[in-house]
């Protein structure tokens, strides 16, 4: 069974999410905590939980994303895991976090890539990855279709989609991946944003006035 924890860090108002099998296995995707008050209420609520943190993961490396990567890794000595294509993402962070107001963040590595079609698995849980270029160059999903669960990072939002501005984004090929990859999926999957609420591929594909396809 799948259990999702949200919270909503930064001033970017970025989701990270914990998520856990029924043996309080678990991992942190897109730990966007920075402020010491962020921080501590994702370490309360794990301990509150008694859950075991056994990896983190980055669905793809824009700065809101990884702010807390460092930290995750630090206090529960854990491993990265991402998609290599994001990799100059990430090591670019340090270069303009500055200038967005994060003068103390802390910047960090990956230990593991994961690419399209690997079966990744939180501890009974298993995801597929999917690759989801088009908002960020090394961008991916997780899938668990049996259970119509999708975490998707900032590709695919309640009635829009992820920009397409920023180095390495592409609204073309944004558009392909989840008109292609991510709607082949049934229509009752929940899909886990980056930002915002909660939505399904089935009103995605009905309604979103930027990738609807009914």
């Amino acid at each position: 069974m799948i259990n999702i924890k949200q919270f909503v860090f930064n001033p970017f108002m970025e989701n990270t999410y914990v998520v856990y099998d029924e043996n309080k296995n678990a991992a942190i995707i897109d730990p966007g905590c920075y402020e010491g008050y962020e921080q501590d209420e994702l370490v309360n609520f794990i301990k509150s939980e008694g859950l075991k943190v056994q990896q983190l993961i980055n669905t793809h490396c824009h700065i809101d994303h990884v702010l807390g990567n460092a930290f995750v890794k630090d206090k529960f000595g854990v491993e990265l895991y991402m998609h290599e294509k994001d990799l100059p993402i990430l090591e670019a962070v340090p270069s303009y976090s500055a200038a967005y107001g994060f003068a103390n963040y802390q910047p960090s590595q990956p230990d593991h890539f994961l690419n399209e079609g690997d079966i990744h698995k939180i501890g009974n849980i298993e995801f597929e990855v999917l690759f989801l270029p088009g908002h960020a160059p090394g961008h991916i999903g997780f899938m668990n279709e049996a259970e119509r669960v999708f975490i998707g990072g900032d590709i695919l939002f309640d009635g829009s989609i992820g920009r397409t501005d920023l180095p390495g984004g592409d609204h073309d090929t944004l558009i392909s991946s989840i008109q292609n990859k991510l709607f082949k999926y049934h229509d009752d999957v929940k899909v886990y944003c980056g930002h915002g609420p909660e939505t399904t591929l089935g009103k995605e594909k009905a309604t979103n006035p930027f990738c609807a396809i009914k």
